[in-house]
Order: structure tokens, then C-alpha cells, then sequence
């Protein structure tokens, strides 16, 4: 790297690739000196040309310098003075650890050993890239200008969904507080919608080489948004080139109503599939056995039994089974049996818990790649315990979507 920065054909590319920055009054500013630091904590010191654009100051004479920029490190997206090796784990560490303090820990022994505050501030800078990268993709597949890709083509693809539930900060109208000079905030329950697609091969194990990526995304916003990115994603791999696609998820009517259509729009493969996650559906009939039966044996053998008949696919024989009982009781707690048989009945009609099927094309029958996605992301990271540079510091006042909601945007 030194010596590629005092290369005089090296820098003569690094100011032609950056031209899109440079305006009319961009100028060449002499020299600066700037340090990179790479893994093992190695700080290496360069002196690279530097640019800038002046500007007149309004009723003055002397003209002003706004921040300019070294086009080498734009260049080789190294402006942060980090090399993107340590940027990345900066933010993979910064965004997936219970706190900024403990992802610090994690980085010095990856060799990084930097601030709490350059840690906070790299993190936050990595993620605007990415929403930005995200927002640019969803604005051309709005004009009609995203290119379907072929990731996808000949795979299993999985696709789940679901929601989580956090805080957010939005601050109160009026003056300031005289002692703390801050305003106060009220704590709003939202629910950030999580989406993972991966692909699995023909023994059902998630593919973790590379080679296909494994999406994981999530937005404050309501159901359309979350829409709108999902279908970037799947235009953007090719899902219509798909092999197999397979929708898993748990009984939320904005999941089932909307991402079905969503998956015919796009062209989707015709063996695609719906699911319901199995373990959403055991809870239930775990629901139905404790409001049926008053023995705990009874309870017990019942949900055993029927549960194997749920993983084989007898879905019909367990509603018919399911109503016989129902029939058996009155008033209040009859209609806690109806509310389960009825969710059998409608994931029934849509043909979700197909089970057994699913089972013998080696295709996940669980959502767990989602769950484990939101405890991580959502239940530990944005609702842990808040230390000075931890999870409660994610709640900013950004805004983003609808401009109403602050907060930190997955």
C-alpha cells in the first residue's frame, strides 16, 4: 500500500475513479498525512494528495474551503483510515455484539484495538452504506431498471419471515430539561419485520460456503415496505429461476395475505411451497390439549400422539378428532377449542401444514433460521442491556420510512 501510494500512475486512476465527487470548484490542495490501520493493529502512515472544493463566501473576499477528500483512500474505500478487512469485522462485531464494550473486547483479539466512539461511529457508517445500497436497488426496481439476476438459478431456496417486538425513542415536543438540556422521549412498542432467504441442498443443510449469500434484513417499516425489500431481494437473485422455493413462517396474517401473491408476481417455480412453521402449530395443539383435557396424562398422551399425526400429514383426522372434542363442552371454554381448531382449519385450506411432504423433498419444516435471527438481532442486541456506548445507544433520532418513527433501522 505505500508503495502503491507513491505511484504516480496509481494515484492518476485513484483521481480519474473518483470523479464523480469532484465539482466545478474541486481543487488539487497539496498534500496530507493520514494513517491506515490494518489487522494486527499495524498503523501504517501515508502522505497522499488531498482535494477540496472553495467556495465565495457571501459580502467577502477570502474564499473558504469546505472538507475535501484523499482520492487514493476513496479509491480503495479506505476514507476511514481502516482497510476493509477491519471495517468489516468492526461492524460485524459492532452490530451483532450485546454492546460496543463487548464488541471491543472481540476486536482486540481479532488484533483491532481502537475506541468505543470509533467503534459506535464505524458501525453506524457501515450501515448507512448498506441502507443506502438497499434504498438504490429499490428505487430502479421502482423504475423498472433492476436487472433480474441468477444466484438463485437450480437451487432450494427458503425463504422465512417474521416479527419482533422493541422500543423506540421518540423525543417530546417542547423545551429542553434545564438540568439535563435534553428532551424527554416516550418508549413506543413497534414490531420490526425480519425476512432471511438462503438455499439448502439435497440433504436439507443450509448452504454456508459463500458462494450463494445468505440474506438477513429487517425495517421498522409496515407491511408494504417490508414488502417493497423483499421483492428487490428476490428480483435481484432470480428467484424465477429457482429450482424450488419454499415460504415458512408463522400464522401472521400480514405474511400470509401478502408474500404468497408477492412470490406468483415475480414468476416464481411451480414447486413452491407454503409451510407453517411446525412449532408455531405444536404450541396450538399444546393450547387445545391443556384447555381440553383436565388430567395431566391425558394432556400428555393426547398432544404426543398428535403431534406425530401432525408431522405425518394427517391434518384432516386431527381437525375431524379436534371438533368430537370440541363438542363435548359449552360456553367460554368451548370457544378456546373452536379459536385452534380454526387456525387448523384455515392453514388446512391454504395447504400449510403439509408436513410430511415437505419432510421427504429434505426441506426445512421449522422457522428456526428466522427465530434465531430475531433473538439475536432483536431480543439481544436492540432490547439488551443499554451501557454507555451499548444497545440503549442505537435509539438515535435518524429517521427513516415514514418519518415519524426514531430509531435504529436493522
Amino acid at each position: 500500500m505505500y508503495n502503491l501510494s507513491h505511484n504516480t500512475t496509481a494515484i492518476n486512476i485513484s483521481n480519474k475513479k473518483t470523479q464523480a465527487w469532484w465539482r466545478t470548484k474541486t481543487k488539487n490542495h497539496g498534500y496530507k498525512k493520514r494513517q491506515i490501520l490494518t489487522i494486527g493493529n499495524v498503523e501504517l502512515n501515508l502522505i497522499l494528495p488531498y482535494v477540496v472544493e472553495r467556495s465565495n463566501k457571501t459580502n467577502q473576499k477570502k474564499k473558504t474551503l469546505n472538507q475535501g477528500f484523499c482520492p487514493f483512500l476513496r479509491w480503495l474505500s479506505m476514507e476511514e483510515g481502516v482497510t476493509p478487512l477491519v471495517w468489516s469485522n468492526i461492524a460485524k462485531y459492532g452490530a451483532i455484539s450485546s454492546s460496543f464494550d463487548a464488541a471491543r473486547k472481540t476486536l482486540i483479539d481479532w488484533g483491532i484495538n481502537i475506541s468505543l466512539k470509533r467503534i459506535e461511529r464505524l458501525t453506524y457508517c457501515f450501515g448507512k452504506i448498506g441502507l443506502s445500497l438497499r434504498e438504490s436497488k429499490i428505487f430502479n426496481l421502482n423504475i423498472g431498471n433492476l436487472l433480474p439476476g441468477d444466484t438463485l438459478k437450480g437451487q432450494r431456496v427458503v425463504i422465512a419471515a417474521d416479527g419482533g417486538r422493541t422500543r423506540i425513542r421518540i423525543n417530546k415536543k417542547g423545551r429542553r430539561h434545564s438540568k439535563t438540556n435534553r428532551h424527554g422521549f416516550t418508549g413506543e412498542w413497534v414490531e420490526p419485520k425480519v425476512l432471511t432467504i438462503y438455499t439448502v441442498n439435497k440433504k436439507g443443510k443450509k448452504i454456508k460456503n459463500g458462494e450463494i449469500p445468505i440474506i438477513n434484513d429487517a425495517t421498522y417499516e409496515d407491511y408494504r415496505g417490508f414488502l417493497k425489500i423483499l421483492e428487490m431481494y428476490l428480483v435481484d437473485l432470480g428467484i424465477n429461476q429457482a429450482k424450488q422455493v419454499l415460504l415458512i413462517a408463522d400464522g401472521a396474517e400480514w405474511i400470509g395475505n401478502h408474500i404468497p401473491p408477492l412470490l406468483e408476481k415475480l414468476n416464481c417455480p411451480l414447486e413452491t411451497y407454503q409451510l407453517l412453521d411446525f412449532y408455531h402449530a405444536t404450541e396450538h395443539l399444546q393450547v387445545f390439549a391443556d384447555n381440553a383435557f383436565s388430567k395431566e396424562e391425558e394432556r400428555k398422551k393426547w398432544f404426543k400422539q398428535t403431534r406425530s399425526a401432525l408431522k405425518k400429514g394427517k391434518i384432516n383426522s386431527i381437525i375431524e378428532e379436534m371438533s368430537k372434542i370440541s363438542l363435548e363442552f359449552t360456553s367460554e371454554r368451548r370457544k378456546n377449542l373452536d379459536r385452534e381448531i380454526n387456525y387448523f382449519i384455515k392453514g388446512n385450506k391454504e395447504g400449510r401444514f403439509n408436513y410430511h411432504k415437505i419432510s421427504s423433498l429434505k426441506l426445512p419444516i421449522g422457522s428456526g433460521a428466522v427465530e434465531s435471527l430475531i433473538r439475536q438481532a432483536v431480543n439481544l442486541r436492540m432490547k439488551g442491556k443499554c451501557d454507555r456506548f451499548g444497545a440503549g445507544r442505537r435509539f438515535k433520532s435518524d429517521t427513516y420510512g415514514t418519518g415519524k418513527l426514531k430509531g435504529f433501522q436493522p
